[in-house]
């Protein structure tokens, strides 16, 4: 006889899936936004003059549209992930805050995602 398999068997399924690409993305974004910041030290010095960095970033219309662009979005997505993270009870979000802030928001918004889908499977295997 065919035994049915359980639609909780997809949706975990699917969270393992989404988990592997999220923690897939947060390393490419950090990979990525750090050899950026490597070349800007290699370039202007070996201090991190956030000052020249800030200016660098707004050297023209289409750098400030990114950098705008960035500041709206990581502005809204960090207000979603602080109430997300109290809604769900996610555990360890001090790290995501400290490594959005230390690494790259590429970094710490994936990570989040990671750190969500893994408790939203948490949750549904309860």
């Amino acid at each position: 006889m065919l035994k049915l398999i359980k639609p909780s068997f997809f949706m975990s399924n699917s969270h393992n899936l989404l988990s592997i690409v999220y923690l897939t993305l947060a390393i490419l974004g950090a990979l990525l936004t750090m050899t950026a910041n490597l070349d800007f030290l290699n370039n202007y010095g070996p201090s991190f003059d956030i000052m020249k960095f800030i200016s660098l970033a707004n050297i023209n219309p289409a750098a400030q549209s990114l950098s705008r662009d960035l500041l709206v979005g990581a502005s809204a997505v960090t207000i979603w992930m602080f109430t997300e993270s109290r809604r769900l009870n996610i555990r360890h979000f001090w790290v995501v805050m400290l490594t959005t802030f230390t690494i790259a928001f590429a970094f710490g918004a994936p990570l989040f995602l990671f750190l969500r889908e893994r408790r939203l499977l948490e949750l549904n295997n309860q």
